[in-house]
């Protein structure tokens, strides 16, 4: 046996009918306070921003960054070496 039920609602019904609280005035505080946080930091998306920050670790970074692809090719070239 089958049965179909069509409710022709809005949302705001469908949340009244079911008994959940309303929380449009929540929604819509989040929402601003999202635009709001998003809007001050905007500025760090522009390119010269970006690099600043990257290079206020200066030279370590990159040599960090070195030593990591350096360790990575030699385990991969005495992995191979291992299985001829």
């Amino acid at each position: 046996m089958k049965a179909k039920l069509e409710v022709d609602c809005t949302p705001a019904e469908a949340r009244a009918f079911l008994g959940l609280p309303d929380v449009t005035s929540l929604n819509d505080h989040m929402v601003k306070e999202i635009k709001a946080r998003m809007d001050a930091n905007m500025a760090m998306v522009a390119p010269e921003e970006l690099v600043k920050s990257w290079m206020t670790f200066g030279g370590q970074a990159s040599e960090q960054f070195m030593k990591l692809m350096t360790a990575a090719t030699a385990g991969a070239r005495s992995g191979s070496a291992k299985g001829t």
